[in-house]
């Protein structure tokens, strides 16, 4: 039920409430709402001088003096930069989140959810302080959700696409091979710290939950 919620919540957002347009209305929306690191550490809205140099501190009249920046970071979970981007996310989210729904309990789901996008917004921040890009998408949310399959349920298989054909992976070994990955797709507009962050979130914190969540699922 929250899985589904999460996906119609985030593709209503990005096809019902996103600017699309112009390519300036698409930024601004996004510098307008979604989280940015300069803003989280320099504790105020980015100005036009930040903007347009890219260098966080530039100074300046903020462009947007009434965003709260803290909010940014909740709503950018259910923001996206592309149709692409979108339903890449929420198919894995389709994918990976009913099962671990059902282990946590919609309730719990939902905070861990959650939490794994703040701790992935968060070690995105900590290590890029001083980026003046729009941080978007639920893939650090996600990712925690991936962290917490990984725990659960290693050995169930997931299909892959190997050439052309599909082949059944045990999920340990696929989460492992995309947390591996995202070390080496740094760079462009893939935010790997985030995943990073979200994935290991979700990791640990079902460490300590496995014993409870896997009695749940039995029992049902």
């Amino acid at each position: 039920m929250v899985t589904v919620l999460l996906i119609v919540a985030s593709l209503g957002v990005f096809f019902l409430v996103q600017a699309r347009d112009t390519t300036v209305e698409q930024i601004e929306f996004l510098y307008q709402r979604a989280a940015i690191s300069c803003e989280i550490t320099d504790s105020g809205p980015l100005s036009i001088a930040e903007i347009q140099s890219g260098r966080c501190g530039a100074g300046g009249e903020p462009v947007f003096p009434e965003k709260n920046e803290f909010l940014a970071v909740l709503t950018s979970m259910f923001l996206h930069g592309s149709v692409g981007h979108v339903l890449f996310n929420m198919w894995f989210l389709w994918i990976f989140g009913n099962n671990v729904e059902e282990a946590f309990g919609h309730l719990r789901y939902l905070f861990m959810y959650l939490w794994g996008g703040l701790a992935a917004t968060a070690t995105f921040v900590f290590m890029n302080p001083s980026s003046t890009v729009p941080l978007v998408g639920a893939s650090g949310a996600i990712a925690a959700v991936l962290g917490a399959y990984a725990v659960l349920f290693p050995g169930h298989r997931v299909l892959s696409l190997l050439g052309w054909v599909v082949v059944p992976v045990p999920a340990a070994i696929f989460l492992g091979i995309w947390f591996v990955l995202q070390f080496f797709v740094g760079g462009g507009q893939v935010a790997w710290e985030a995943h990073v962050g979200g994935f290991v979130f979700g990791f640990v914190v079902t460490l300590f939950y496995r014993r409870t969540a896997l009695r749940r699922v039995a029992r049902r």
